[in-house]
Parts: structure tokens; sequence; C-alpha cells
């Protein structure tokens, strides 16, 4: 990867205090070489998860590894500071792996909603997701809005949830970190259980530091298991008794400081420190008004603007516990390549039989000659190419607005309906991709 060293991220994102950033165009080298469609299928590094809980032999014991599951799918951002590509409308990747294939696409340009839809022979996983990126002052909030389900057809039973907000801290000042903040709900709908996690925000002394902690209850709401871990490293699980007995003995490993409640989440301009005080100042002051706009979730910041360690005094390893994941470890040379984990150095690879005549869609992220040229080191190329992408595309919808053009009617694969088991909107798999049949079909988006 790119030094960032020389390149100022605060000279961007200056004009974007309390605005959403799907809109702004950030240079190429904040990039990470990968499709949003590309990170969005880091969601099944761990899908082994997925077919233990289908072999499970209660609905109990499969909500523990779902859960698992929902956790894992966000351990691949710690330390993942770069921007993951826009996908262009219409724009499709897909992965086959040996216990699962799953194909996303781009169903929506304005908002940008991207759509997936995993299988195997033991489950089903499948959701949208519409990111949503705002800049507060000395933070960067990612809020992936969206639902995700999973199902397991011969068991008859799915679950879902939504996936918690994400914090890159320090974009102005020290170095840059990132942190998962939020209530998850985890729920079976079939059998009325859930399970509720809590992704604590580090606080001020650093004793939750990527913690999650949470609880699974029956369809009388009653407590019957504890589930506890981190977000980055493993999830385990509890029965509550042994849970309630162990904090008795470890009380101060869970009560959260009166100090940590009472700081505000995101500091408002009068709590932001002095040497960020002196960047803000040269801000208009309609700008400088909207930076004191909070919101109750937002994860607090530390007083300094150095990257948080975490504190062995709080660990936590209560009795009869079962390890339900634990995360992988990464490759050494890790830092050097965006912090990808291995599962993620995979995912732009062109494999031998996909170099074949339209062995792959031809709207697949793997095409994208930008996040190619990045890949290869060519940043100046790089950032030319998705400049000429970005243009094209706009070209292209003024010319169908008029029209002028004759378009192929994105998106090919999903299609907007009511998902049956959260009763929201969502977008749904048509079916047909892996079936598919490109030779005729001249598709131009790259």
């Amino acid at each position: 990867m790119f030094s960032r060293n020389d390149f100022n991220i605060w000279s961007v994102l200056k004009n974007c205090i309390g605005k959403e950033l799907s809109k702004i165009t950030m240079p190429v080298v904040f990039n990470e070489p990968l499709s949003f469609l590309q990170r969005m299928t880091e969601y099944m590094e761990y899908a082994k998860l997925l077919r233990v809980a289908s072999e499970q032999a209660t609905p109990l014991e499969r909500l523990k590894y779902v859960s698992a599951f929902a956790v894992s799918a966000l351990a691949s951002n710690w330390e993942r500071l770069g921007k993951p590509f826009n996908p262009l409308l219409g724009e499709t990747y897909e992965l086959t792996r040996p216990d699962f294939r799953i194909i996303c696409e781009q169903v929506s340009h304005h908002p940008p909603i991207s759509a997936f839809h995993a299988d195997s022979d033991s489950f089903r996983f499948h959701g949208s997701i519409h990111p949503k990126l705002k800049f507060w002052g000395k933070s960067v909030e990612i809020q992936p809005k969206g639902t995700v389900t999973v199902e397991f057809p011969k068991l008859n039973e799915a679950y879902s949830w939504s996936n918690v907000n994400c914090c890159v801290h320090n974009v102005i000042v020290g170095k840059l970190w990132i942190e998962q903040y939020g209530m998850m709900e985890v729920v079976s709908h079939q059998h009325g259980m859930k399970a509720t996690l809590n992704f604590k925000p580090s606080g001020w002394n650093n004793k939750d530091l990527h913690r999650v902690e949470g609880y699974i209850t029956d369809r009388n709401k009653r407590k019957t298991h504890f589930l506890y871990g981190k977000w980055t490293e493993f999830i385990k699980c509890t029965d509550y008794a042994s849970y309630e007995e162990y904090v008795k003995e470890n009380a101060h490993k869970f009560k959260r400081n009166a100090d940590d409640r009472s700081k505000s989440p995101n500091e408002s301009p009068g709590n932001t420190p002095r040497k960020v005080l002196s960047k803000l100042n040269s801000l208009k002051m309609s700008s400088f008004k909207s930076l004191s706009i909070q919101e109750p979730d937002d994860p607090p910041e530390p007083s300094e603007g150095d990257i948080p360690k975490s504190d062995s005094t709080y660990s936590i390893d209560i009795p009869n516990s079962v390890a339900l994941w634990e995360a992988e470890s990464r490759p050494a040379n890790t830092a050097e390549y965006y912090q990808f984990t291995n599962f993620a150095m995979s995912l732009n690879q062109l494999e031998d039989h996909m170099k074949q005549p339209r062995a792959l869609c031809p709207t697949d992220s793997r095409l994208r000659p930008d996040i190619r040229k990045l890949e290869q080191g060519d940043l100046d190329g790089a950032a030319a190419e998705k400049t000429r992408l970005e243009e094209k595309q706009r070209e292209t919808r003024k010319k169908s607005k008029k029209g002028q053009e004759e378009l192929v009617i994105f998106p090919r694969w999903f299609k907007q309906e009511t998902n049956p088991h959260t009763k929201q909107e969502d977008w749904i798999y048509k079916g047909g991709y892996w079936e598919r049949n490109d030779d005729n079909l001249e598709l131009d988006i790259f």
C-alpha cells in the first residue's frame, strides 16, 4: 500500500462536517484495492460457523453459532482504514468456495445500495446494505444500514440482524484507529429467542476496548446464556448462572466508571482539544455549528490522539464457557498490504478459469481497471481510471434520461420486495446468475 503521510485528509473533510460523505469524491490514495461488494463478501470469511450452526441439535445451540457468525463478520474491519471503491450501478461480484457461493450486485446508485445472496447445501445468507458515512469533526462514522438474514431451509428456520456502527477516530490529529459500537439483536423468528449483543465503546480508560457482551433470552424473555468476547478475537458462551456467580466475584470488570458515563459521546466544540480547535477555527461559523450535532450512540473518543491499548486487568474468562469462534491470525506482512486478512487478499484474484472468454460476468469487480491499477501500485493510473468511470456513469445516466441510449436494465439479479421473515422491504435474489449466458449481451460499465 501507499504511504498516506504526504496526503492531508483534513483538506478533503474540512468542508464536510455533519454531512454524509457518499457524495464526496475522495482521493484514490485513501482507497484500498477492493470494491465495497468485495468488502461485503468478507462477511463470509467464517461461513463455516453457519454450517456448524445448521448441524446443531437444538434452536438454542443454532442461535449461539449464528450470533458468533454475526460478530465474526466484523473482525476483518479492525485496522482496515482504507475506503473501498464505490461500486458502479450494475457492478457485480461473485465468489465460490468449497462451502459456499455468493453473488453481490450494486442495485441502486442514489442512494447507494449493495445486495448479496450466499448459499450452500445447509444455509442461505442474504441482505442489502445502504452504508452512510458522516464526518463529526474528529471522527468518521460509518452506519451500515440494512438487515441481513440467515435461513436454514432444511430446518425451516430464519435468523436476522442489523450490523452495528463503525467509527474511525483521530482523522485530524493523531493516529487513525477504528471501533465498532452499538446494540445488535440476532432474532430467531421461529422460536421467539433472541441474542442481544452490546458492542461497547472503548471508554476513557480503554477497559472496554473491542468488548462484546450480551444475553440470549427465550420466548418468555428469560435470560438463559451469557455471550462475551472481543469482536477482533473471539466469542464465548456460558450459562447465565455461571455468569452471575462470576460477576459476584469480579464486579469491577463489568461496572462502568461514572467518569465514562459522563463523557459526551462525540465531543462538542467546547471539549475539543486545543490542537483540534486550531484547525476548526478556520471554518465558517455555519460549518462550526454543525459540529455540535450529537447522536446518542456515538462512541466516546479518548483524550489523546493515540491508538488505545486493551487493559488486561479487565479481561474476562468465565468458568463453564465454550468458545464459539476465534479469529484467524493475519499474514505477517499485513501492515504493508492494507491490513488485509488472508481471505481479503484473495478477493481480487483473477483465477485461471476466470480468464476464459465470458467465464466471468463482464460486470464483475475484478475487471475494474481503477481497482486493478491501485493493486498494482499505479496510483496516478488508478486516479485517472476512477475519474473516467465516474464520468462515464454520469454520462450514461444523462443519455438514458434523454432517451438517447437503450440501457440494460439494472439490477439484473435482485428485486425489491418484502422479506418474509422481517416483514421489511429488502432486495431479494431473483435467481439465474449461476446459469446465465452472457454471450449475446453487451455490458460495458467499465
